[in-house]
């Protein structure tokens, strides 16, 4: 009997110091947030399109050519993990362009494909506008805000986001 009660008592004090570990691990995740769900393939060529983007935006000064890279990335992958560094580089491509800025003049774009300096401004208080509102802790939120000033501000965040 003194065996018996012996191997109760080890036997409940070995599930509660089990417990008390599977308590301080936390709690099982519930999985990935279904609007968050990437799929692989996609991120990959997004990342592609945005290393290329990045390329045309900084060393190239092509905004046209970096505008149309990223748009295919917003187009094609919303869910796209650095989707806000998109957006931005949309944003200000379209501000450049407005400007007529960089080494490719708007003149030189295909007319059917070229925009007014208007709609370009209002392309990149969109986009803008987006990062500022969908993505505040974004790293590139504050240039964001600071090339909003010279379009007005952002736009309000629509009820329908």
């Amino acid at each position: 009997m003194k065996k018996v009660a012996l191997t109760v008592v080890l036997c409940g004090m070995a599930l509660i110091c089990a417990g008390a570990e599977a308590r301080a691990q936390g709690g099982a995740s519930r999985g990935p947030d279904p609007t968050t769900v990437r799929d692989a393939d996609m991120e990959k060529d997004s990342l592609h399109n945005l290393e290329v983007a990045r390329q045309y935006f900084k060393l190239k000064k092509a905004y046209f050519a970096s505008l149309k890279r990223v748009e295919e990335i917003i187009a094609g992958n919303p869910n796209f993990a650095k989707v806000d560094e998109a957006l931005y580089i949309a944003g200000m491509s379209n501000l450049y362009l407005s400007k007529n800025q960089g080494k490719q003049k708007v003149e030189s774009i295909p007319e059917k494909r070229r925009s007014t300096p208007e709609k370009y401004r209002e392309e990149a208080r969109l986009y803008l506008s987006q990062v500022v509102n969908d993505h505040p802790d974004s790293p590139f939120n504050e240039q964001a805000q600071n090339a909003l000033r010279e379009l007005g501000g952002p736009l309000p965040k629509s009820s329908g986001q």
